[in-house]
């Protein structure tokens, strides 16, 4: 997949949403054409397979959103679990 130039924002609020939109549209691709790949990268990044089951059960309509959530909220995760143990 080529890298996209991304556009510079006003503020980190925009850049995260057009983070996330990349996000995105990287695991629509991944679902179409290379699942087991999405699998292993959810599976490396340790995402929450059950919770990422259920929230894709409660809302089965924009399975790439939810997914891509599950992906950011668990890269948050690790960032704040290195600034608590860093200190």
């Amino acid at each position: 997949m080529a890298k996209p130039n991304l556009p510079v924002f006003n503020s980190p609020e925009e850049q995260f949403q057009q983070l996330r939109k990349l996000i995105i549209e990287r695991i629509i691709v991944l679902m179409d054409s290379n699942f087991s790949s999405l699998i292993n990268l959810l599976y490396r990044a340790d995402v929450d397979e059950f919770k990422l089951k259920k929230a894709l059960a409660e809302n089965p309509d924009n399975p790439a959103e939810i997914i891509a959530d599950a992906y950011i909220q668990r890269q948050l995760q690790k960032i704040e679990t290195r600034k608590k143990y860093r200190k």
